[in-house]
């Protein structure tokens, strides 16, 4: 079965939209599964070299935290290891973990290509002039996830680590952790981090189709705040510096976003001054 060349000047039915939105699909999923057998294949690397990566004293965020705490005067971050273990307590819990690690990591390193299919398939409902104000859309949503990735990964995966590590009720019970809960965290961390960090393409879409303005942004920010505590503490450890580290960036992102909302009533101003 081939794919259906769609003819731009053709309206097309809803059942058209709908075998359109399924090919799309299919060439997303495929890209993905191409790149999660290759995470696959290379589990040494997925794994020795990336996952369990922050359970390491040598992980650069340790040695960097470590550091700036000696300049302090301090003695946080300064460890040889980490006092838990990584244990399987399933049949199928290493394998589970490789296959879910597999397709996380092959939908991370598809991700520019799936919101192009999602590009492609919005884009010839759009307004030439809409395409062309939208150009970037696919280089700076990838880079504001990869950001978003890394941000998670190296800041908030470690920061959780270390503090649940370390966490005990009574020295009498020991941390050892199953493979899933260990995996599930740094996943956690890495992803809601990329998607955290979409918030300006967000807003951006959310301007343009009128739902938020520059006002609104401004004058609901105190709410603003108080959703990225929350969300802040969801994603990090319960303590007070980690989820500092996390609410500065988002917010930064926050300032960002009623700028570019700005520039996006602006321009439709414009446009409506130049067509009256």
């Amino acid at each position: 079965m081939t794919e259906p060349i769609r003819n731009p000047d053709k309206e097309m039915s809803f059942l058209d939209h709908l075998e359109e939105l399924r090919w799309h699909l299919i060439r997303s999923t495929g890209a993905i599964v191409i790149f999660a057998s290759l995470a696959f294949v290379f589990k040494k690397i997925i794994f020795d070299g990336i996952i369990f990566w922050p359970k390491d004293a040598g992980f650069p965020t340790y040695q960097l935290l470590c550091k700036s705490a000696q300049l302090l005067g301090l003695d946080s971050f300064c460890f040889s290891e980490l006092p838990f273990a990584i244990q399987s307590r399933t049949m199928a819990g290493q394998f589970s973990a490789h296959i879910w690690t597999s397709i996380t990591a092959g939908f991370i390193v598809a991700f520019p290509f799936v919101l192009w299919e999602f590009w492609k398939f919005v884009s010839p409902g759009l307004h030439s002039n809409e395409r062309k104000s939208a150009r970037g859309f696919i280089f700076i949503a990838s880079l504001l996830f990869f950001m978003g990735v890394l941000f998670g990964y190296f800041i908030v995966t470690p920061l959780s680590i270390n503090f649940l590590g370390n966490y005990q009720v009574s020295a009498a019970v020991l941390n050892e952790f199953d493979i899933s809960s260990y995996i599930g965290l740094v996943r956690a961390c890495a992803l809601s981090s990329g998607l955290i960090f979409e918030l300006p393409i967000i807003i951006y879409i959310l301007t343009k189709i009128g739902l938020v303005t520059p006002l609104f942004l401004r004058k609901y920010r105190k709410f603003a705040l108080v959703i990225v505590l929350i969300v802040s503490a969801v994603i990090t450890p319960p303590d007070i510096a980690s989820q500092v580290i996390v609410t500065i960036p988002v917010l930064i992102l926050y300032e960002i976003s009623i700028f570019i909302s700005r520039g996006v009533i602006r321009r439709q101003e414009k446009k409506e001054k130049s067509n009256g």
